[in-house]
């Protein structure tokens, strides 16, 4: 069996592995265009990827953000001896440390990062197919190292092959909502706190035209967007938070990735619940979906006199009930364990991360950028570090 790479068109040298291993060659792309049809190819009910993976989210991170920061495209495609796809690792090189380090595209607003996989592969692919994988692409590249960051052990019923590699547990943990088959409301939100959520919520309820609703074309998608780019550096000033949303190619990565369609006709890339009535916009939530899972992305309320009633809270409870109306299993508020996260997510979903030198290069990079995520794991879990660490942020800041 050949494993042979293409990078940038053109084929490189071949390698022999035994029979048992899947991966029989490996595609490099360094261009979003000439991955994109094969990439598209793997967005079907036949493969197992999360919603933070579709093209048109990545690609719309890339061009708006990545490239400005320097970030090149290098996606990965393992195919079988038959050529047919098995894997696809979206990822982008940086220099860290000294060395050509590779990870997920999307960054900080990618919740889970994951290669797109060819369901049957995924379900009983082995640590041989992977140690497979890392060898071509540390043969066929100029790639010190791999840091493959945020990744979910299992992706609805689906392993997900990568945490075959040494790894570690992340810096945070993700708090996570279970919605079991035919759940009952109270069972995902308890009634004494529906109770309390309705007493605020009848205050709203007298405002006219008060709703909830899920953006379903561009005009209501621009709209909330509008709104939300103007009160969400208030909201953050507000608690001496600097706006990450103004940093440079942000903002046009949300529009687009909110304006594009999904390849299965059901939504945008990115979605948006708001509570809204005829006066104003009181609170939105956006976030991915998939059938399976809704994980949120960004998030703000009023700043009028209408956030004392808890919009933002009652947004939530309206997302669970209708994602569980629509048999979804899970739903998570992103990464970290904010005081609200934990009032709907009891769990936590252990995501891990993985730190994997390529060459002599990348080895010191590597361990330096795997002790950093422990350190800054053993703050998190650490409550009086943490709070010295913020501390000290607050005064630099």
């Amino acid at each position: 069996m050949t494993m042979a790479a293409a990078i940038e068109g053109q084929t490189a040298g071949t390698r022999t592995w035994p029979n048992a291993i899947r991966v029989a060659g490996v595609d490099i792309f360094h261009d979003l265009t000439a991955a994109e049809a094969t990439w598209r190819s793997l967005e079907t009910p036949q493969h197992s990827y999360t919603p933070y993976q579709r093209f048109d989210f990545l690609a719309s991170w890339q061009r708006q953000v990545g490239e400005r920061e320097g970030l090149r495209p290098f996606i990965v495609v393992a195919h079988d001896g038959e050529r047919r796809p098995l894997l696809l690792l979206p990822l982008a090189v940086e220099q860290r440390l000294g060395a050509n380090c590779a990870s997920f595209m999307g960054g900080k607003h990618a919740t889970f990062n994951m290669a797109l996989y060819d369901r049957d592969f995924a379900a009983n692919a082995t640590e041989a197919d992977i140690t497979a994988l890392i060898g071509s692409i540390a043969e066929r590249s100029r790639v010190d190292a791999l840091m493959l960051c945020q990744q979910p052990l299992r992706w609805q019923d689906q392993p997900n092959p990568m945490v075959l590699l040494p790894h570690q547990a992340s810096v945070n943990d993700c708090p996570l909502l279970v919605i079991e088959p035919g759940a009952a409301p109270a069972s995902l939100v308890s009634n004494s706190f529906r109770r309390r959520l309705k007493g605020k919520e009848r205050k709203l309820q007298a405002l006219p035209g008060y709703r909830y609703h899920v953006a379903d074309n561009s005009a209501d998608v621009c709209r909330l967007l509008d709104w939300f780019f103007r009160v969400k550096p208030q909201r953050m000033a507000e608690q001496k938070l600097p706006n990450v949303f103004a940093e440079p190619g942000i903002e046009q990565f949300i529009r687009t990735a909110c304006l594009a369609p999904r390849a299965d006709g059901k939504g945008y890339a990115i979605d948006i619940h708001a509570l809204e009535c005829d006066e104003e916009v009181i609170a939105i939530f956006a976030g991915v979906s998939d059938g399976h899972r809704f994980s949120m992305m960004f998030n703000t309320y009023t700043m009028s006199a209408n956030s004392k009633f808890s919009p933002g809270l009652i947004l939530m409870r309206d997302i669970i009930d209708r994602h569980a109306g629509l048999n979804y299993r899970a739903l998570d508020l992103g990464i970290g364990s904010d005081e609200y996260k934990r009032l709907f997510c009891k769990d936590d979903e252990a995501i891990v991360d993985s730190f994997i030198p390529l060459s002599l290069r990348g080895k010191p990079a590597a361990t330096a950028l795997s002790a950093i995520s422990r350190a800054k794991r053993a703050v998190k879990q650490n409550p009086a570090l943490f709070e010295i660490a913020q501390n000290l942020r607050s005064m630099f800041r």
